[in-house]
């Protein structure tokens, strides 16, 4: 992939030029207030080191972004605005404003107005159909305005570079491009996680559905862990799996049409060496609720009125102890509801067990990024912390992902 050291000769030079740079500013908000607040800013922060390195080089930088899944119209939750706020708190003494529209007239006006070293947040890319549309003629229609904004384009956002959207992968088309310095690390990661990884390899899954992970977990057991390593499932996926090997989970989240297919995992770990870890006891709960009723019971015997929430303390030294000698560690997944505390020492404690270990580790975006900065721990404690949960387990499933492809 091209580097921002290549744009810059290719385009003889930055200062002055206009660069568009796809982001994934995709964060969480919390609208209880009287104003949207970010939640987790790991995505805007993540975003700083490739937009200083254009800026301090006098490029007029246009950023393009995405935030939740509006359906091609504008809708205030999913607004960039408090991105905005944020971002011009992290770009100090830098001039960052905010266009409320992605493409026309007032877009380009907003950029024409930009100075040497200056920024413009466009509004929310996927308030336009088109950015998403499946039509290449109606995506490449946008792709051109956007286009038209720049001399040239940086491909940053690594969250969507598994979309075959506008913004993404037509734009490169259109202009002189390079990878930012994010998507280059984020690549440099997978491909170290893929590609002769040290061993003892250990992959902690977890979140909600085992259908949301088959590609990977297929992967993963394929051709990717050996004879030595280890899987260590958690989060409401487990359930399934418990389910598989004969336990009742009460009113846990079941995938009843996954269970033949999680049988088949088991059997394929079995045959290539690689241990299975489920966990022995979970904390299960009368309802889904912070202070609802709840007690650490074995897995062989949750009550048929509750439903698992975490795993159990006994599964969390289980854990912490087959990560301890692994050299490399990719985690997806929470391994219970962390967001109430009564549910989030399976995860506290795998967060804790990664942080101790000399293993390179990689936590895999989404959720589970959240999770360790929600619970107390620094980005640095971690090998590496992804900012695309969707594109990184695409990347470990071996897919192409059209994003990166197009700036080859």
């Amino acid at each position: 992939m091209k580097t921002i050291d290549d744009l810059e000769q290719q385009l003889g030079g930055l200062r002055g030029k206009r660069v568009l740079v796809r982001s994934d500013l995709n964060v969480p908000l919390d609208h209880s207030g009287d104003a949207p607040r970010i939640t987790d800013d790991g995505r805007v922060r993540a975003s700083v080191p490739t937009l200083r390195r254009l800026l301090d080089a006098g490029a007029r930088v246009v950023v393009t972004a995405h935030l939740g899944r509006p359906k091609g119209a504008p809708e205030a939750k999913y607004s960039l605005a408090p991105v905005h706020a944020r971002l011009a708190e992290l770009l100090e003494g830098v001039d960052v404003s905010f266009c409320p529209v992605t493409v026309g007239d007032e877009a380009t006006a907003a950029v024409e107005a930009l100075a040497d070293g200056s920024l413009v947040l466009l509004e929310n890319v996927r308030f336009n159909a088109a950015e998403t549309s499946k039509d290449d003629a109606e995506r490449g229609g946008f792709a051109d305005a956007l286009a038209a904004l720049a001399d040239g384009y940086v491909s940053d956002g690594f969250g969507a570079v598994h979309r075959k959207h506008a913004s993404v992968y037509d734009v490169a088309q259109r202009l002189p491009h390079a990878a930012g310095g994010l998507v280059a690390a984020e690549v440099e990661v997978l491909r170290r996680l893929t590609a002769s990884p040290e061993r003892p390899y250990a992959v902690v899954l977890g979140g909600s559905k085992v259908s949301d992970k088959l590609g990977v977990i297929d992967n993963l057991l394929g051709s990717l862990l050996t004879s030595g390593d280890r899987v260590l499932v958690g989060g409401g996926m487990v359930f399934t799996f418990l389910k598989a090997a004969g336990h009742e989970v009460g009113k846990s989240l079941l995938e009843e049409d996954q269970l033949e297919t999680v049988r088949g995992y088991v059997r394929t770990a079995a045959e290539k060496g690689v241990e299975l870890v489920l966990p022995t006891d979970v904390v299960a709960a009368a309802a889904f609720a912070a202070d609802a009723e709840h007690d650490v019971v074995p897995v062989e015997a949750i009550p048929a009125d509750r439903l698992g929430l975490d795993i159990g303390p006994n599964s969390a030294e289980t854990f912490t102890a087959k990560l301890a000698d692994a050299r490399t560690v990719f985690w997806n997944g929470p391994m219970g509801v962390f967001e109430m505390e009564p549910y989030a020492g399976g995860t506290r404690a795998v967060a804790q067990a990664l942080a101790d270990s000399e293993a390179f580790s990689v936590v895999g975006g989404g959720d589970s990024a959240a999770a360790v900065r929600t619970l107390g721990f620094a980005d640095s404690q971690f090998g590496h912390i992804s900012t695309g949960g969707g594109a990184s387990l695409e990347y470990l499933e071996g897919k192409q992902l059209p994003g990166l492809d197009v700036l080859g």
